[in-house]
């Protein structure tokens, strides 16, 4: 009589019991903040072109957010509510900035922005991160880490 052996089965269920126990699989995973319908707060984001980029985002002493956007764009006036939240939220700990890139074409072009919303993190004048966000979770997240 050909018996199968239990070890096979043990084993299955050793490896999901450590899954679970070593690996942190009973954490709830981290709720992400939706982007915002609408925003009635005070925004506190700048306006950037050609004539002040440098001055703005290159030489700034603080963590900087560009958001490449144009007025066309339905995904970029989604995104609105959610800078403009952002802006007045790391109000003095971070710049955030706007960039039309019907009008900025040159700099748009220089950090090879191709599609829009595209969102680009400064730090000390050098882009240290670039996203088209989902969430504001995910744009505070980054700021969280560039400010701390």
């Amino acid at each position: 009589m050909n018996r199968t052996r239990p070890f096979p089965f043990f084993f299955a269920l050793f490896a999901i019991a450590f899954c679970f126990v070593f690996t942190g699989c009973f954490e709830e995973p981290a709720v992400s903040q939706p982007l915002l319908n609408s925003y009635d707060g005070p925004h506190a984001y700048v306006d950037v072109d050609a004539s002040n980029f440098e001055e703005v985002v290159l030489n700034a002493d603080k963590p900087v957010v560009v958001d490449f956007w144009a007025e066309w764009c339905g995904p970029c006036r989604k995104l609105a509510p959610s800078i403009s939240y952002v802006s007045n939220e790391y109000d003095g700990k971070a710049i955030v900035a706007k960039l039309n890139v019907d009008e900025a074409q040159q700099i748009s072009a220089r950090y090879g922005v191709t599609a829009i919303p595209t969102l680009i993190f400064f730090e000390n004048g050098e882009e240290v991160k670039r996203f088209n966000p989902g969430s504001i979770s995910e744009i505070t997240g980054q700021l969280d880490s560039m400010v701390n």
